[in-house]
């Protein structure tokens, strides 16, 4: 227990006496010099990352339930609302989930993990509050705003956290964490289907149900989520950052992929009603998702560490963009079941593979915070305009086609971006990077 009464844990060497005196050198030594190298594993490292995976569970796993959300309330609390406006609820959530990160990001890096547990209370919090809504404002403040502040000031410190305490496993361990968003989204999806649509529970009490199940696994994310390196009291954001060509490619790159990603998650089960399947089984097709999505995240982040991580980014993407373009193609209830587990396998790859991805950039660790807040923060654009987007693209066009084909440009562009970034490392284009 005595860990926990710190922001950050040196390793066993940290204590080391200091080497005699040597003549400057012009070389930069980072924190990594003093601190030791990233431990790359030992129950340490994996608690972090299991800590992460439960942060992740319970704020992007709810979040990727959306469309079953989407589809109750049109029929019923926000009847007579449009699709467009319905998906601003989930798009301001996840753009405020992925702003956020410009400050919780630094915030990280100045004060370790301790901006996570206010936030996890908030989190909560909101939850209850979003349980109490019937009007479509309600839903905007507590759901789009409260939901989507709270869930930046855990998602990125936690994740900046895994980076802190792995090196050459980065992509597999961030992407064991992200998966926890794979697994919330078979979890809260099937159970909300079950509350909302197959037994008397109120909505109200279906939600309030859903934020006590989060309630110990945001208390096992507060207890073993810490920073390794010690605080950076430099400058709070680092403006220096876009003036590396690959970061702002991958975030560009990043930014394209989300434009085109969220529609399938937001819309497959409108989609599938329309086709005209049963809407609480159309609802399991978020669950589907999901579930393919766990092994999207686990096995590419694996591949990445050993063939590269912009390899691994850039692939995901282009997978992505070419299944999500077939969306109107799946008709019948068996073709929807596959399709679902081959956009998810896809789509996997796009949230873990693009944070490891931008933690390439920084040298020194102390900034990964800062670096992964920031670019995250200007992804978070995408989430909020893209299924808005698409939802007007529905309302104007009566079908998905349209919706497909722009998503699944949008996933092609940046995949081919994040291939095209590797042409600023030593490796070259047909580089192991």
């Amino acid at each position: 227990m005595a860990a926990l009464k710190s922001d950050y844990l040196p390793p066993h060497d940290a204590e080391a006496q200091e080497p005699p005196f040597q003549p400057p050198s012009t070389d930069e030594k980072g924190p990594d010099d003093t601190f030791g190298p990233a431990p790359d594993g030992g129950p340490r490292a994996w608690l972090v990352a299991i800590g992460t995976c439960c942060t992740i569970f319970s704020t992007l796993g709810f979040a990727n339930s959306f469309g079953v959300l989407q589809e109750y309330y049109a029929v019923h609390q926000l009847q007579g609302q449009s699709a467009d406006r319905i998906a601003w609820i989930g798009s301001l959530t996840a753009f405020l989930q992925f702003a956020t990160g410009a400050v919780a990001g630094p915030l990280f890096d100045r004060y370790g993990a301790l901006v996570i547990r206010p936030a996890a209370i908030l989190y909560i919090f909101a939850l209850m509050m979003t349980s109490l809504c019937s009007e479509y404002w309600q839903f905007m403040l507590a759901q789009g705003v409260l939901v989507g502040l709270s869930t930046g000031f855990l998602q990125s410190p936690s994740m900046a956290a895994v980076s802190q305490w792995f090196d050459k496993k980065r992509a597999a361990a961030l992407g064991l964490a992200v998966a926890g968003s794979s697994i919330g989204g078979v979890v809260f999806p099937i159970a909300l289907s079950n509350m909302l649509n197959g037994s008397s529970l109120s909505f109200g009490w279906s939600i309030r149900i859903v934020a006590f199940m989060m309630v110990p696994t945001m208390a096992i994310s507060c207890l073993t989520v810490r920073a390794r390196l010690p605080p950076r009291t430099t400058a709070f954001f680092i403006g220096a950052a876009f003036k590396q060509t690959r970061y702002v490619l991958i975030i560009a790159a990043m930014f394209f992929m989300i434009l085109g990603m969220f529609t399938p998650l937001f819309f497959i089960p409108s989609y599938a009603v329309s086709r005209g399947m049963d809407a609480t089984l159309a609802s399991y097709l978020i669950a589907i998702t999901n579930g393919a999505s766990t092994f999207g995240r686990i096995i590419p982040g694996i591949l990445a560490d050993k063939f590269g991580r912009l390899n691994a980014f850039g692939i995901g993407g282009i997978a992505t963009g070419i299944v999500v373009c077939c969306m109107n193609k799946a008709e019948s209830t068996a073709a929807l079941v596959v399709y679902s587990v081959v956009f998810g396998f896809c789509s996997g790859t796009i949230i873990s593979g693009g944070s490891a991805a931008i933690t390439q950039c920084p040298r020194n660790p102390q900034e990964f915070g800062t670096y992964l807040g920031m670019g995250i923060a200007l992804v978070g654009c995408a989430a909020l305009i893209g299924p808005p987007v698409s939802g007007a693209l529905v309302d104007r066009y009566g079908e998905f086609l349209e919706l497909s084909i722009f998503s699944g440009v949008m996933c092609l562009v940046g995949g081919f971006i994040a291939l095209f970034s590797k042409t600023t490392t030593d490796e070259g284009l047909f580089g192991r990077v």
